[in-house]
């Protein structure tokens, strides 16, 4: 069966080169230290960083798709969302109301000047951004670093049903190793700038 995302050789600033398959429907865990390079290794992904190797998203080479179509289908979360119109609303063409419930948002926020977002409404936003374009690949960089207990177990929850409804593959930074092997079937460290197993698999 082809993997949903493969991984061939990717080199970019002291990173790889590394290879990885990731399945559809699988979640995979990303540790390493801050610098290591995570961030960098999404943005190769995602097509938004140049880089040696490979990147196939079920089957199809990165190169042969014109970037804006691949982002669509290859959706990077950053670390701190971008936001470039006046209101939350104007970011989005079909908002779904039931996954603004699902994070513990009112979809009336959608007026609100963005200013007026915290920072843990605007990462949440951010992700049903995202959502809207349905992609098959989930760049997860840190989803839930400004948020409590509360908002993290919905994201992780909202990831894992979204994942399993559709057959998306995820990839997931975080700092918190127990997070990491709570929502993933495997954690894999990046560590002079090389992958290895975390010893996550489950």
């Amino acid at each position: 069966m082809t993997p949903r995302l493969r991984v061939d050789g990717l080199c970019i600033h002291g990173v790889g080169p590394v290879s990885m398959d990731v399945d559809a429907g699988i979640c995979v865990g990303l540790s390493g230290p801050s610098g290591s390079g995570k961030t960098l290794f999404l943005r190769a992904i995602a097509d938004m960083e140049p880089h040696g190797g490979a990147v196939y998203l079920d089957g199809t080479e990165q190169r042969q798709i014109h970037a804006p179509e691949w982002r669509r289908q290859v959706a990077l979360l950053p670390a701190e969302s971008l936001w470039w119109f006046d209101t939350a609303g104007e970011h989005f063409s079909r908002p779904d109301a039931d996954r603004f419930h699902r994070l513990g948002l009112d979809p009336g926020m959608l007026t609100w000047p963005v200013s007026r977002l915290s920072s843990g409404e605007r990462q949440r936003l951010a992700l049903l951004r995202l959502l809207e374009n349905d992609p098959g690949l989930l760049l997860l960089d840190e989803p839930t670093a400004n948020l409590d207990p509360d908002n993290t177990t919905r994201v992780e929850k909202l990831v894992a049903g979204y994942r399993e409804a559709t057959g998306a593959a995820v990839l997931w930074v975080g700092h918190r190793r127990e997070q990491l092997h709570r929502v993933a079937s495997r954690v894999v460290c990046i560590s002079g700038g090389r992958i290895g197993n975390d010893g996550g698999d489950r």
